[in-house]
């Protein structure tokens, strides 16, 4: 069995690393476009090209998803416990900042205009059922991992507000959630995938996606997301991202690479496989030359060793 704290920090370390190996090919639909401007094949960290939605940026770096998750982690290694007021004036700082590089996305354009028209509403978030919530929920799974379900889950709910007011949001976010602290706990990736579909916490919206990968299993995880779709809605991405977990669970690497070779949304997707597989599989499982590769390692870690120091003062037994 993994290690407890292995398990944590590879679920921290998986989605930063899911994000950032996808973020020059993110948002490139056309597979064969994709293989013309990688023509070396793509073996992640890609920098993106000029005209990209992340022209600027360069290898190692985090796509918006990875930017926002990284503001997370630092709240709640800050606070000490999910506060949305903290995590909100963060991301309304970082994204209304005339030096930001994030690429503001349908959920954060929206989760703006609403915050101008309310100010320092927080549980407010756009109308969007897109990859946002999902992206990043790992910091706060990790913090409550060990707490009854009902305050995870609705501090999970809270998470989801701040950027998302959608039933699918809500749903998937819980969804990945329970999916991830199953992992953290020690259960093989298919052992949690299947009690997760049957969780009592989890919707039926939820539960549904599940069954959907489940029914392509056989097929490689380049077809099956071309069957589900690429894009960023999440009755398209999060089955697709499930997929790629279930047939690579055993290869946090090949799992990564392919979901990326499948296009599309492949960042948001990248970083929900991470997470998971992170956690399955821990720090070992993850390529060490990944992890150098992340542009922002040192703040990452600078968070991840404040946030274990919390957990383990809530929880002494905390190995």
């Amino acid at each position: 069995m993994i290690h407890h704290l292995s398990a944590l920090e590879g679920a921290l370390w998986g989605q930063f690393i899911g994000d950032a190996a996808a973020l020059g090919t993110h948002w490139i639909y056309d597979l064969n476009e994709l293989a013309a401007k990688f023509p070396g094949g793509i073996d992640g960290f890609e920098t993106p090209k000029k005209g990209h939605y992340h022209e600027g940026k360069v290898s190692g770096d985090q796509t918006q998803y990875g930017d926002v998750a990284l503001l997370l982690l630092e709240s709640v290694a800050a606070c000490g416990e999910f506060r949305e007021s903290d995590f909100g004036i963060r991301f309304e700082d970082h994204f209304t900042s005339p030096i930001c590089k994030s690429y503001k996305d349908h959920a954060t354009r929206e989760t703006l205009a609403n915050l101008l028209l309310q100010p320092g509403n927080y549980q407010n978030g756009a109308d969007d059922n897109q990859l946002a919530t999902v992206t990043r929920l790992a910091p706060v799974v990790v913090f409550y991992h060990d707490r009854p379900s009902a305050k995870h889950l609705d501090a999970i709910r809270r998470l989801t507000l701040v950027t998302q007011n959608h039933p699918t949001a809500l749903a998937c976010s819980a969804a990945h959630a329970v999916l991830l602290n199953s992992l953290i706990g020690g259960t093989p990736f298919r052992d949690a995938f299947e009690a997760t579909r049957k969780a009592a916490d989890v919707s039926c919206d939820g539960s549904d996606y599940f069954e959907f990968a489940h029914m392509l299993r056989e097929m490689d995880v380049v077809t099956a997301t071309g069957r589900f779709g690429q894009s960023c809605p999440l009755p398209e991405s999060f089955p697709s991202a499930l997929h790629a977990a279930w047939f690579h669970h055993d290869d946090f690497a090949t799992a990564i690479l392919n979901t990326i070779r499948a296009g599309g949304d492949n960042a948001g997707r990248a970083s929900m496989v991470g997470a998971w597989l992170g956690a399955a599989h821990g720090l070992q499982g993850i390529p060490g030359e990944w992890l150098l590769k992340l542009r922002h390692r040192e703040r990452i870690q600078s968070a991840i060793s404040q946030l274990m120091a919390k957990i383990k003062a809530v929880t002494p037994e905390c190995p």
